[in-house]
C-alpha cells in the first residue's frame, strides 16, 4: 500500500486531540472532585457549629468580622493559588471551606430551628442549576468572556445593594429582588467560569501546574455554588412566611 503522508498527518493530530481530550478529561475532573469535597466540608463543619448553640451564638456576633474575613481570602486565594505551591494551594482552599462553614452554621442553625427540610431543598435546587449551568459552560461554543466582565461589575454592585439595605432601608420586597438577581447572577457565572476553567487547561502543562490550576477552578467553582446555596436558601425562607 502506498504511503499517504496527508493520511498520516491527519492520524497524527486526531492522536493528539484524543490525548488532549483524555487529560481534559481528567483536569475537569479533578476539579470537581476538589469541588465537592469542598462543599462537603464546609457542611460537615457547617453541622458541626449549628448543633452547638453557644457556638452558633459567638460566630454570629462576630458576623461581620467573618464577612470581612472571606471577601479577603477569596481576593488574595488567587494569587497564592497560581504563584505559590501546590501545597499552599491546598491550605489556602481548606481553610477558605471552613471559614465558610463557620461562617453558614449559625445560617443552618436558624432554618434548622424553622424547618429542616428547607435547607435539603435548597441544597437539591442548588445543585440542580450548578450542574445544568456548568454543562452549559462546558459544552457551549458561544465566548462567555463578556458575561464575566459584566458578573464581575454586576456582583460588586450587589453586594453593596445588599449592606446597603440590610442597614439602612430593610424592605423586604428590595431583599427578595436582590436575592434572586445574585442567584441569577451567579448561575451565569457558574457556566462562564466552567468555560474559564476549561480554556486553563494546556497538555504541555506539568504536573504542578495542572493540579494548581484544578484547585483554583475548584476554588471558583465552590465559592458559585456556595453563594447560590445561601440565596436560594433565603428565597426559601422568604417564600416560607416565617
Amino acid at each position: 500500500m502506498a504511503f499517504d503522508p496527508q493520511r498520516t498527518t491527519m492520524t497524527r493530530t486526531e492522536a493528539a486531540r484524543a490525548e488532549i481530550d483524555v487529560g481534559l478529561r481528567s483536569y475537569m475532573l479533578r476539579v470537581y472532585n476538589y469541588m465537592s469535597l469542598g462543599v462537603a466540608f464546609t457542611g460537615a463543619i457547617a453541622m458541626m457549629v449549628a448543633t452547638n448553640e453557644s457556638l452558633v451564638m459567638s460566630i454570629a456576633s462576630m458576623f461581620w468580622v467573618f464577612f470581612i474575613a472571606i471577601l479577603g481570602m477569596g481576593w488574595m486565594a488567587p494569587k497564592l493559588m497560581m504563584s505559590k505551591s501546590v501545597g499552599t494551594a491546598q491550605v489556602v482552599f481548606w481553610a477558605y471551606a471552613g471559614l465558610w462553614g463557620l461562617v453558614l452554621g449559625p445560617t443552618i442553625w436558624v432554618y434548622g430551628q424553622i424547618d429542616p427540610m428547607l435547607i435539603a431543598r435548597a441544597f437539591m435546587i442548588t445543585a440542580a442549576t450548578f450542574a445544568g449551568m456548568s454543562l452549559l459552560g462546558y459544552t457551549t461554543k458561544k465566548n462567555l468572556s463578556a458575561f464575566g466582565t459584566f458578573g464581575a461589575m454586576a456582583s460588586i454592585g450587589l453586594i453593596i445593594a445588599v449592606v446597603v439595605n440590610w442597614i439602612f432601608i430593610q424592605s423586604a420586597g428590595l431583599d427578595l429582588l436582590l436575592s434572586v438577581g445574585i442567584v441569577l447572577l451567579f448561575s451565569g457565572m457558574t457556566a462562564y467560569y466552567t468555560q474559564a476553567i476549561k480554556r486553563m487547561y494546556y497538555e504541555s502543562d506539568g504536573q504542578d501546574v495542572t493540579v494548581r490550576k484544578a484547585i483554583f477552578g475548584a476554588f471558583i467553582l465552590y465559592g458559585a455554588f456556595v453563594t447560590m446555596f445561601v440565596w436560594i436558601l433565603h428565597i426559601l425562607g422568604m417564600m416560607r412566611g416565617d
